[in-house]
């Protein structure tokens, strides 16, 4: 595979819920090694956009592209969704999501959790995965809390356990949905400190975050979503910085 082959590409990508138009013909690149931040008010498409990356969502028109190929889709329109159930989990278990709301089994312990579907659905080695799982939660700072259950954590402790659980799937791309928006300031910042470093070692991410800051430190390209259409990108020292339409400079000093 060429090196410029971007991880994630999508075409004019259109999404309906029934007569409410939530994307209009967006495109987004998601270079390897390079981390895209989606930015924008509530109901802008950011999250909506972020789900038709890794197929949680169908659309009704647009190219959906993993690593240069193309999803295969049968239907038109609202009827549309992808004509094969294989390569759409070979994308998914390539693409790692963490939510807002964390979705940890309350059920499993802390190292359970991280291994449960590298285990389930890659069928890997278990011994090597607890290797890994465990590795992966010292990284993130609760390697202490491998035996813990999820309600026994802050929810600052449970976004870096859901990002361990992400990272065990070795996934060519995280996603992550407002990744720190449950937390309070104090806990967002451990998890922040944690999407930093994950950027410094050059893995690819897209974000979509409400915290603009963020979006600033660690993005090499921003987004600027606006009624579900690409209003402005560039880098963030040209969407932070240098805002050329009034919809961004609105939406900027509204989050000030």
């Amino acid at each position: 595979m060429p090196p410029e082959t971007p991880v994630i590409e999508i075409r004019n990508l259109h999404k309906s819920y029934g007569s409410l138009e939530v994307l209009k013909g967006v495109d987004l690149t998601a270079p390897r090694g390079h981390v895209v931040s989606l930015i924008g008010s509530s109901g802008s498409g950011k999250s909506t956009l972020l789900r038709c990356c890794n197929l949680l969502e169908d659309s009704q028109q647009g190219d959906v592209i993993f690593e240069g190929e193309a999803v295969h889709w049968k239907g038109n329109g609202p009827s549309r969704h992808p004509a094969d159930r294989a390569q759409v989990t070979r994308i998914r278990t390539n693409l790692s999501m963490v939510f807002q709301q964390f979705n940890l089994w309350s059920h499993l312990t802390i190292l359970q959790n991280v291994m449960e579907a590298p285990v389930t659905v890659l069928r890997q080695n278990p011994a090597e995965v607890e290797a890994r799982a465990r590795s992966l939660l010292a990284k993130v700072g609760i390697g202490d809390k491998a035996d813990a259950w999820p309600a026994m954590l802050s929810g600052g402790q449970q976004q870096r356990a859901a990002i361990a659980r992400a990272l065990c799937m070795e996934p060519r791309a995280l996603l992550f949905d407002e990744p720190t928006s449950a937390l309070d300031p104090e806990l967002e910042q451990e998890v922040v400190k944690v999407i930093k470093a994950l950027a410094d070692e050059g893995r690819t991410m897209i974000l979509v975050t409400h915290d603009m800051r963020l979006a600033g430190d660690v993005s090499d390209h921003v987004i600027f979503l606006h009624k579900g259409k690409v209003e402005e990108e560039g880098t963030p020292e040209m969407i932070f910085g240098h805002p050329r339409t009034d919809r961004l400079r609105g939406f900027l000093s509204a989050t000030a």
